[in-house]
């Protein structure tokens, strides 16, 4: 603590054992109301991270809750195509107001505020952090049970910034088969722990492939590791994805919403967590 404390972190530049992350926290717009907020995060791109986050927000709406989904990945935003969503986020005198998928599902993504969803965002760190914080305290969420935040890949600036600045009632990561993405991810899960973030759950795309013939499962990249990953950290809920060309095509085709079986299951157990 320093010397001359007034106990009010907001006002203050020192760093000390005392200060505390919730001063960090960010109110979200008055007229929101979100009860659960669940981040999915990854230790490197190209592992299907914004494919489980839009199966996890089908499931959800499917299953009754109000569902939300804000895509912090700035500079590669890719929910809206899964979904088929073209429009654009509109704002009132109040503030952003999200897009709502054809199953219900509220949104906000950098590519719903572009003119042209093809149009590159370069810009600095500091910025696109801005830019996710402003989906957080701008945009009108209503009634939300579930928000899924998308994150993008890394330790960052915007992983950071969401780790901080918003109240996250949990983790799921997400990892592939290989010995490398696996020790990225520990990364990951150390810094959930350094932030003092629970991690519900985790799940491993690209898992296997099905055979057409015997139906017996291959693995394309290698042996599983996510159950001993599981073991390892104490995460309780564990899901493994195949390589399934339905899926890809259900995410061109903006027809994911319409897969919500595939982590139902994986759901409930975070679900019952929260």
């Amino acid at each position: 603590m320093a010397k001359d404390c007034t106990h009010n972190c907001s006002t203050c530049g020192e760093t000390c054992s005392s200060r505390s992350s919730e001063s960090l926290l960010k109110k979200p717009h008055e007229l929101s109301d979100i009860k659960k907020v669940v981040a999915v995060v990854s230790g490197k791109g190209g592992v299907g991270k914004s494919m489980t986050c839009s199966l996890l927000a089908a499931a959800a709406q499917e299953q009754g809750l109000v569902t939300a989904i804000m895509d912090a990945d700035v500079t590669g935003p890719s929910i809206p195509r899964m979904f088929g969503v073209k429009e654009r986020a509109m704002g009132s005198e109040n503030g952003i107001l999200p897009v709502v998928t054809q199953s219900g599902i509220q949104l906000i993504s950098m590519n719903v505020l572009l003119e042209n969803e093809s149009e590159p965002v370069v810009w600095r760190g500091s910025l696109i952090s801005g830019t996710v914080l402003q989906f957080w305290t701008d945009v009108i969420w209503t009634g939300v049970d579930i928000m899924f935040i998308d994150m993008p890949p890394g330790t960052g600036d915007v992983p950071l910034t969401v780790f901080q600045s918003i109240p996250l009632d949990g983790i799921i990561i997400v990892t592939t088969p290989q010995d490398l993405v696996g020790m990225i991810v520990q990364k990951a899960v150390n810094m959930a722990q350094m932030m003092n973030v629970p991690i519900l759950g985790i799940v491993e795309n690209m898992s296997y492939i099905t055979c057409p013939d015997c139906g017996r499962k291959i693995p394309v990249f290698g042996e599983s590791g996510v159950d001993a990953l599981a073991l390892e950290y104490g995460i309780p809920a564990v899901a493994k994805l195949p390589i399934d060309p339905e899926l890809t095509r259900a995410a061109d085709s903006g027809e994911l919403g319409n897969k919500h079986e595939v982590l139902s299951d994986f759901l409930a157990k975070i679900v019952k967590q929260l």
